[in-house]
């Protein structure tokens, strides 16, 4: 990276060669119209057969046209009265949605819904309630709806063609997707940049210079609510909701980073990296015994939840376990976790031994109720060496209780920590603790996760 911008001309020839990469051609173009033309029928039919009215809409962004060519998600919401309780919503919405999709499946988000395949796409039908304002909204999905009205009125042809660059150039840098494993830029957050700054360089332009954290817009100025977080887009149909909340500092910097690299050489791989080399046991060990280091890990049955509950607990758990490591002495230079059938929590050391004693500090002398209670604690202890005075204060060298890191994560003092609920439940049934080269055998179901680990990028 250079620091300096590259030739416009540069810039767009790239943009140009992406842009054919990912817009949807006129065949792919056709066949989702069709697709949602019958969808939208058979669901038309069975919501006549229901004792309530209701209605279907295409939302999300094969709706607005911001789709990149080989998508294949369709979503289809029905929308019922707001009379309608929510346990007949959803019942209406289930029997609708198995009536459009007669084997589709059951998942649940705020509220069951149907999903499943039709002619080689892939198929939400979400119930939902139909409102006047988003500010009325029952369940988090009724703002759906709303979103798709607000952006039809603003986004063109030419617009859509510049979200679907942004989309790609989120999905080259790994910062695309609002589920929690990612935590980055929504499709609606990323159309809503797009329609605030008028094209794709424009937000590059603007994330590469202008942007310091927090950064704030609100489209529709309603001004009325304060947000905690690195970026901030006040949702234009609804005041009290930040459509980036879910974005983390991370991937806001990491927009910004590859935004001035874009700048100042642009090029496709940008748009389209080339996954890294899954590392196999002896690039694992090469690297470990390179970096004099002591990773310990570890490795457990993964729970069997959704990503979007499973990645929030590994993070609470990684946390609570680095945190409780450092705070006994073993201090970790980066973590990570992985997870697939298993799970891993990853602690990198710098230090994974310590003494057989510790120091242990009391109060200063003249404080003479709390100093003699902590000297006669330790007077009659065989094991202590002390008290002794240091300063003005009692301190005792007292045995260690984990001498290694490894023993602390072996014991049942690792529950003490602060872990997520469905982890602890997974640990509780037995897990394998790796230390040093023992972590080489997770290379065959995490070697592509250690490669970027040990060779990381912004």
């Amino acid at each position: 990276m250079t620091g300096e911008d590259a030739d416009d001309e540069d810039f767009e020839e790239v943009v140009a060669a992406v842009g054919e990469r990912i817009d949807p051609g006129e065949r792919e173009r056709e066949r989702m119209r069709e697709a949602v033309a019958a969808l939208t029928e058979r669901a038309e039919d069975a919501i006549a057969d229901l004792p309530v009215a209701g209605d279907v809409i295409q939302v999300g962004s094969t709706a607005r046209g911001t789709w990149i060519s080989g998508d294949r998600d369709i979503d289809l919401f029905v929308r019922f009265p707001a009379d309608v309780d929510r346990e007949q919503l959803e019942s209406y919405g289930l029997e609708v949605g198995h009536a459009v999709l007669p084997e589709g499946r059951e998942e649940f988000a705020e509220h069951p819904y149907v999903t499943g395949e039709f002619d080689g796409f892939d198929v939400d039908l979400v119930p939902c309630y139909r409102l006047d304002s988003a500010t009325d909204i029952k369940s988090a999905v009724d703002r759906t709806p709303f979103h798709t009205e607000y952006l039809d009125a603003r986004l063109d042809a030419d617009l859509a063609g510049e979200v679907r660059l942004f989309k790609q150039f989120l999905k080259g840098i790994g910062a695309y997707g609002s589920d929690l494993r990612t935590r980055g830029f929504s499709g609606y957050l990323t159309e809503l940049l797009v329609v605030e700054y008028g094209s794709f360089r424009a937000v590059v332009e603007a994330a590469a210079d202008d942007w310091h954290p927090p950064v704030r817009f609100d489209p529709e100025d309603h001004g009325t609510v304060e947000f905690d977080d690195p970026l901030v887009v006040i949702d234009p149909t609804d005041p009290e909701r930040n459509v980036a909340a879910v974005c983390a500092a991370r991937n806001v910097a990491r927009l910004q980073h590859y935004a001035r690299e874009l700048l100042a050489d642009p090029r496709e791989d940008l748009f389209f990296p080339d996954p890294p080399e899954p590392l196999g046991e002896g690039g694992v060990r090469e690297r470990v015994g390179s970096r004099a280091t002591t990773p310990v890990a570890l490795r457990f049955d993964a729970p069997d939840v959704v990503e979007d509950q499973l990645y929030p607990q590994l993070r609470k758990s990684l946390a609570g376990v680095r945190d409780e490591c450092e705070r006994r002495g073993f201090d970790a230079l980066r973590t990570a976790t992985f997870a697939d059938d298993s799970a891993v929590l990853l602690v990198e050391l710098e230090v994974a031994e310590r003494p057989a004693v510790e120091r242990h500090e009391g109060p200063p002398v003249h404080v003479r109720q709390h100093a003699e209670g902590f000297f006669g604690k330790y007077a009659d202890d065989p094991s202590a060496y002390g008290p002794f005075i240091d300063g003005d204060r009692y301190v005792v060298e007292r045995e260690r209780e984990f001498e290694t890191a490894a023993a602390f994560l072996e014991s049942d003092a690792l529950y003490d920590v602060a872990l997520g609920v469905h982890v602890e439940s997974a640990l509780q049934d037995g897990y394998d603790v790796l230390v040093g080269s023992e972590v080489v055998r997770l290379a065959d179901e995490f070697g592509e996760e250690l490669a970027t680990y040990f060779d990381p990028e912004p």
